[in-house]
C-alpha cells in the first residue's frame, strides 16, 4: 500500500463532495458548487464559469463570441442578446442564419412544436421545422424579403453602393426591434462578422437585390482587415465558442496569427472521433497555435440552449 500511495501523488485531485443546494441560491453560487463539488460535465460547467469570469475581469482581453444560427431560433437568443446588451462581448462571429432568425423573430413569431412531428405534413401545411421549433413559411423567407428589400433600396438611394458585412449587419440591426441581437450590436457598437454571408436567407436577399443593382458591392476584405486589426492590437484574447463550423473556425483562425487565444470556452454536442472541427476539443487547437499552450481552456459537452443561459446568468451574478 505504501508504494501505491506514493504512485498516487499528483494523480488525485480534491475529494468529490455533494453539491450543496440551498434555498435562495443563485446561479453564481450554484456554478461555484458545481466546480468544487460536482463531477462529469457539472464540474466542467463550474470551471467554465470561473474561466469566463476571469476573462470578463481581464480588462486587456478582447472577448469573442461565436455561435451557430439554430440557437437564435430558440429562447437562447435572449442569453446572447443579454451578453451584447451588457457589453460582455467585444466581437461576434456567426453565420448568415443568425441574421435570418434574429430579424425574422423581430418581425414575426416562431412557435413551439415537436421533434416527432410528421415533416411531410408540416411541409404541406407551410411550416418549417428547426428541431422542436416551428416556423410558418411567411414568418421566415417571405417576411425577410418584405422587409430587407426596402432597406437595401433605402441604402442604395442614400448613395450606398458598397459596404462591409459588419456595416450591413448594423444597418439591418438598427432597423430591427430592441429584442434583436443585431439591434443591440448596433447600439453598443459590437461588430458582427459573418464570413459565410451568402449561406442563408439574408444572403439570398442580397443576391436578389444585386440582380437589378449590379454596382452594389459587399466589401468582405474590409471585414477581414478589421478582424486583423482587432487581433493584432489585442493584449490578450479570449473566446466563448458555441457549436462548431465556420463561426468557431473563423475565431480560431484569426487568433492563430497572434499566437492563439489566452482563454477559450467551447460548448459542443459533436463527437471528437469523426475528426470534424465541431468535434475538436480546445486542446486540439493548441497543436495549430490557435489556442496558446498556457491558455486557460475547457470544452463542455452538452446542449447550448441549457448551458449558455446558465453560464450567462452565473456571470451576471458574479460580476
Amino acid at each position: 500500500m505504501k508504494g501505491m500511495r506514493t504512485r498516487r501523488k499528483g494523480l488525485l485531485g480534491p475529494p468529490v463532495r455533494d453539491i450543496s443546494i440551498r434555498e435562495g441560491m443563485g446561479l453564481g453560487e450554484l456554478t461555484e458548487e458545481m466546480g468544487r463539488s460536482g463531477g462529469f460535465v457539472a464540474r466542467k460547467v463550474g470551471e467554465a464559469a470561473d474561466l469566463l469570469e476571469a476573462m470578463e475581469r481581464d480588462g486587456r482581453c478582447l472577448k469573442f463570441l461565436s455561435f451557430p444560427a439554430c440557437i437564435v431560433a430558440t429562447g437562447c437568443r435572449g442569453a446572447i442578446r443579454t451578453m451584447v446588451e451588457r457589453k460582455m462581448v467585444d466581437v461576434i462571429v456567426t453565420t448568415c442564419g443568425t441574421l435570418d432568425h434574429d430579424l425574422a423573430r423581430s418581425w414575426r413569431s416562431y412557435y413551439h412544436g415537436s421533434f416527432d412531428a410528421d415533416d411531410a405534413k408540416l411541409h404541406r401545411a407551410g411550416i418549417h421545422r428547426i428541431g422542436n421549433v416551428f416556423v410558418p413559411v411567411e414568418n421566415y423567407g417571405l417576411i425577410l424579403e418584405e422587409r430587407i428589400q426596402p432597406i437595401l433600396t433605402e441604402l442604395w438611394e442614400g448613395g450606398r453602393r458598397s459596404m462591409s458585412v459588419r456595416e450591413l449587419a448594423w444597418e439591418l440591426g438598427r432597423r430591427a426591434g430592441g429584442d434583436s441581437i443585431l439591434w443591440w450590436a448596433w447600439k453598443k457598437k459590437v461588430p458582427v462578422y459573418v464570413p459565410g454571408i451568402f449561406d442563408g436567407a439574408v444572403g439570398s436577399q442580397l443576391w436578389l437585390f444585386w440582380q437589378n443593382h449590379r454596382d452594389f458591392r459587399l466589401k468582405e476584405f474590409e471585414d477581414q482587415q478589421e478582424l486583423a486589426d482587432l487581433v493584432f492590437n489585442a493584449k490578450r484574447s479570449g473566446a466563448l465558442m458555441v457549436g462548431g463550423g465556420i463561426s468557431k473556425h473563423h475565431v480560431l483562425w484569426w487568433n492563430q496569427f497572434r499566437g492563439g487565444l489566452d482563454y477559450a470556452v467551447y460548448i459542443t454536442t459533436a463527437p471528437e472521433w469523426d475528426g470534424s472541427l465541431s468535434g475538436a476539443r480546445t486542446r486540439e487547437a493548441i497543436s495549430w497555435g490557435k489556442v496558446r499552450e498556457r491558455a486557460r481552456h475547457i470544452t463542455i459537452e452538452g446542449d447550448a440552449t441549457v448551458l449558455l443561459p446558465l453560464l450567462v446568468g452565473a456571470l451576471l451574478e458574479r460580476l
